[in-house]
Order: C-alpha cells, then sequence, then structure tokens
C-alpha cells in the first residue's frame, strides 16, 4: 500500500472526526440554544440535508478500517490486529446510529415532543454524540497503528 492512499485514508478519516467534532460543539449547543418552534423549523429544513451530509461522511469512513483489514488479512501482516480493532470501532460508531440516532433524528422530524422533553431530548442527543465521538477517534487510533504496520512485518 503506498503512502499516498495511507495519507488519504487517515485524512478522510479524520476529516470525519473534524465533522463530527463540529457538529458537537456548533451544531447542537445552536439547537439548543432554540427555542422549540425555532429548532423545529430549523430541523425540518436542514435536518435532511445535514442527515445525508453526515451519512455519506459515516459510510465513506467506516468503510476504510474494513478494507484495511481485509487487505491486512490477504497480505497477512500483523497489522491486521490493529485494523481489526479500527474496524470493531467503527461497526459501532455506525451502530450508535441504528441504536439511538436513526429513531430519534426521526421523532425530531414529527415534531413529538414537549419543549421540556425536547430540551431534555438534546441533551441526551449530545451525549451520545460524544460517546460516538469516542467511538470514532479510538478507531482512528487504531487505523493510523494498523497504517504504519502495512508492509512492515509479515508473520
Amino acid at each position: 500500500m503506498n503512502q499516498f492512499l495511507k495519507f488519504l485514508f487517515v485524512a478522510i478519516f479524520s476529516i470525519f472526526i473534524g465533522a463530527q467534532i463540529t457538529e458537537g460543539a456548533l451544531f447542537v449547543p445552536y439547537w439548543q440554544s432554540l427555542s422549540p418552534t425555532d429548532f423545529n423549523t430549523y430541523y425540518k429544513e436542514f435536518g435532511p440535508s445535514i442527515g445525508k451530509f453526515y451519512t455519506v461522511l459515516t459510510i465513506i469512513a467506516a468503510i476504510i478500517p474494513i478494507l484495511l483489514t481485509i487487505y491486512s488479512r490477504r497480505k497477512k501482516y500483523k497489522a491486521t490486529r490493529y485494523a481489526l480493532v479500527s474496524s470493531i470501532f467503527a461497526i459501532l460508531f455506525v451502530a450508535c446510529f441504528f441504536l439511538y440516532f436513526h429513531g430519534v433524528n426521526q421523532l425530531f422530524y414529527k415534531v413529538i415532543f414537549t419543549p421540556e422533553d425536547l430540551q431534555n431530548e438534546l441533551v441526551r442527543w449530545r451525549n451520545w454524540h460524544w460517546g460516538r465521538v469516542v467511538l470514532e477517534v479510538i478507531s482512528l487510533v487504531f487505523l493510523i497503528l494498523g497504517l504504519g504496520g502495512v508492509g512492515k512485518d509479515k508473520g
């Protein structure tokens, strides 16, 4: 695997995490500052485009460690174990979407939360989000370790 491809994988994954941090540090506090009516209007207008953006970025990021695991395994690199751990954490951060975010985001579209429930749900959303970011960072660390070992140590 050439150095450019390694760099590209880390860069794409890092851009994904940067976007996730942006969402948590900028979007969520902004959402929490809105009145329930303004939040519902905002989410109805921008939720679909935000969702599409993050869906594409998440899928691309999650595929990277999986591809590295397959490649490393076929080449019989010891770095496969790092790639595998990165893949496991990638699967976990994708699973978070289906375990929590998908359902709640749909409820935001349906505008079913009372004002108090909305504020509580946005706090819960924020907490899940930052937990997910932790999983993503761990995945990135192991991705970097895996990429660093590709081609150096056959076993």
